[in-house]
């Protein structure tokens, strides 16, 4: 277990499921506390500053505690590479280089494949499952005894809500059509599609115009319309396919170097909670307000939506399924958690079928009779 000064304050699951009413509560004035110390923290963020969204988050974050605490409290966020490259972000903050960062779990995966279930893994649970599973369900307990064996304490701030399945020069219309073919496409994910015959290529972000262009590679998967719409991939890849199933609903965190977390006072913990909270609800709605005319202009522009087709996401799920069974004869804490994942989705699930998909069905179809 993770040393009680960096377990979660009492009644934090009943302030973060409050969402933007709980942190409002909180941070109605400014901490005035007697002896509240001035800090200086350096949050390095895994997202450039053109998503504005994402780094937005970070920026957010800092002027709400900033504001809670008079000043006292500042919070100063910086893209990659300045100067902690994205890839190098959790060692960076469990070794104190930084006293915090911002961005997915799946970025501690060459620690953990654990990690991964803390994000989004191919299969997993949608956003709204995801905010349950780790504000009512037991996650935070679970990663919270994972992540204090590195030096690290997290809080969820955002998702991107389900993904899109990627840019292709090319229709995947079959199965057949995914040998050889290069995909850029990371992590898990990246471990899923090759057992169907995926090339997963780890093809930086700047660089995915460059290498659909050059047919360097065949595809690229990014996050969804409003922030693949900058990157105008669909001048080179017009086939726009989704869902991005290896993510369906991708929770990011703020991650806190142990003992700097231990050492802040219990009023500047609890201002940075409510701030996550405000965070978590902020990111996710304005994906979910922009996407759709994003969605508009790119298909203006070009994009062909398709589907995958129906045995693409069949053979996925059973890759999947085995992927996950080959990490957890390995790895015990995957096991535990995957399984307790499983069992939460299942749940879920059976809600979800019986009032929101019935519901979402009927209005969908609905609109698509005017």
């Amino acid at each position: 277990m993770p040393p009680s000064s960096a377990r979660p304050a009492p009644g934090r699951r009943a302030l973060l499921s409050a969402g933007l009413g709980g942190a409002a509560a909180v941070l109605a004035g400014p901490v005035r506390a007697q002896g509240a110390p001035d800090l200086r923290w350096r949050l390095a963020c895994a997202y450039p500053k053109n998503l504005d969204i994402l780094f937005g988050a970070t920026e957010m974050l800092a002027r709400i505690v900033a504001e809670a605490t008079d000043g006292r409290f500042q919070i100063q966020p910086s893209g990659p590479g300045e100067p902690v490259p994205a890839e190098g972000l959790l060692d960076a903050v469990a070794a104190g280089t930084v006293e915090m960062g911002y961005g997915p779990a799946t970025l501690g995966l060459p620690k953990d494949p654990t990690f991964a279930l803390a994000c989004a893994l191919p299969f997993g649970l949608n956003a709204r499952g995801q905010s349950a599973w780790w504000l009512q369900g037991g996650a935070s307990d679970l990663f919270g005894e994972i992540f204090a064996r590195h030096g690290l304490v997290a809080l969820p701030a955002g998702n991107t809500g389900a993904q899109m399945g990627g840019w292709f020069r090319r229709e995947v219309k079959a199965l057949a059509d995914l040998q050889g073919l290069k995909l850029r496409v990371g992590g898990l994910g990246g471990q899923v599609l090759a057992k169907l015959g995926v090339v997963p290529q780890g093809t930086p972000g700047p660089d995915m115009f460059g290498a659909l262009e050059s047919k360097a590679i065949d595809a690229a998967e990014w996050i969804g319309p409003y922030d693949d719409e900058k990157l105008g991939l669909q001048k080179v890849a017009p086939v726009y396919h989704y869902p991005g199933f290896w993510e369906g609903g991708a929770m990011l965190h703020l991650w806190f170097n142990a003992e700097a977390w231990k050492g802040l006072p219990k009023a500047y913990r609890a201002i940075l909670q409510a701030a996550a909270a405000q965070v978590h609800a902020d990111v996710q709605a304005k994906y979910d307000a922009r996407n759709p005319r994003a969605l508009r202009r790119l298909v203006a522009g070009g994009a062909q939506l398709r589907p995958f087709p129906q045995e693409v996401m069949e053979a996925a799920l059973k890759a999947a399924n085995d992927v996950y069974g080959e990490i957890g004869a390995k790895n015990a804490d995957f096991k535990r958690i995957y399984e307790a994942m499983k069992t939460f989705r299942n749940e879920e699930y059976l809600w979800f079928q019986v009032a929101e998909y019935t519901y979402d069905n009927f209005m969908i179809r609905a609109r698509a009779r005017g």
